[in-house]
């Protein structure tokens, strides 16, 4: 509502990779640390499911930038200004239709294919619950009124702590915002790693990344339609290349159905360097305000005109 679009977007790019790479990354390595004798089980279809809908989604985030560079090369013509908006538009109604798919999918027609791997272990007592439902629910909603007022000083300062600390406003949404805000996943899907439960690590990991990706984004997009604000799917050719690869790596990772610590330590150098890429780039701070307007073009001029 500030008209921070790129903050926005970075964060929300961020929040996926973080789960993909630096979340599933060090669960993996944690819990193949512990179990260095055997390799850890897991059900490969919810990791398919997972990676297939997060193919999709970087399909539909990938179109707009497409788009707006075969405009700008001229090797296509658009009949209006706003068509990658409204592009970036009806994709994000897939990706929710898809979303939708995916949670009916889930609860209902094949609640088996989530439920965690028994892993039959000698003298494993059984664990009992914390808190009960009524408590879980209290927490929730404090946690979540508390967690919306903290966002809003986070807005407010993100762009004077770039200028302070000598960091690009895309570092600090991309990196340093999804560490912390992922810090509650982060230590659950290694407790579950450790307790050779991976089942249970994929669908922390995975669902969130699944969540944000095909939910979080494409909602935001049409809350901005709603509001009078232009934000597309568009989100530049350096974060949207580093999502299409840690989505494919990611893939590769989980496709044979078991883990060992090697696994966990490539997705985290994947993440390193992503984070190393993002820390020597010096966008504008200002630059955090764009509305994402019409089909930019990345050099020369172009003119609007039908087949």
């Amino acid at each position: 509502m500030q008209g921070k679009i790129e903050v926005v977007k970075c964060s929300l790019l961020g929040s996926v990779l973080s789960n993909l790479l630096l979340v599933l990354g060090t669960s993996l390595f944690c819990g193949g640390v512990v179990n260095l004798g055997a390799d850890q089980p897991y059900d490969r279809s919810q990791a398919d499911v997972s990676t297939g809908l997060l193919i999709l989604g970087v399909l539909c985030q990938s179109l707009p930038l497409m788009l707006r560079y075969a405009v700008g090369a001229g090797e296509h013509s658009v009949a209006a200004a706003t068509t990658g908006l409204d592009l970036s538009r009806a994709c994000s109604i897939v990706m929710l239709l898809a979303y939708v798919a995916y949670l009916f999918f889930q609860l209902k027609t094949h609640a088996q294919l989530f439920e965690p791997q028994e892993v039959d272990e000698d003298g494993e007592d059984q664990e009992e619950a914390v808190i009960g439902f009524a408590s879980g629910l209290f927490w929730l909603a404090f946690k979540t009124v508390l967690i919306a007022i903290l966002s809003e000083y986070v807005v407010g300062t993100i762009e004077p702590t770039s200028k302070s600390w000598g960091l690009s406003v895309s570092f600090i949404s991309i990196i340093l915002l999804p560490i912390v805000g992922n810090a509650a996943e982060h230590a659950g899907a290694i407790l579950f790693a450790l307790k050779n439960k991976l089942d249970i690590t994929l669908g922390v990991a995975l669902g969130s990344a699944t969540q944000i990706s095909m939910f979080v984004v494409p909602l935001s997009v049409i809350v901005a339609w709603i509001a009078g604000i232009q934000m597309d799917l568009d989100f530049k050719l350096l974060e949207t290349g580093c999502l299409f690869v840690s989505v494919i790596v990611t893939a590769f990772t989980l496709q044979d159905g078991t883990s060992h610590y090697l696994k966990g330590i490539l997705l985290l150098l994947c993440y390193i360097v992503i984070g190393a890429c993002f820390f020597v780039t010096r966008q504008p701070a200002g630059h955090a305000n764009g509305n994402g307007v019409g089909l930019a073009v990345p050099t020369g001029t172009w003119n609007a005109q039908g087949a």
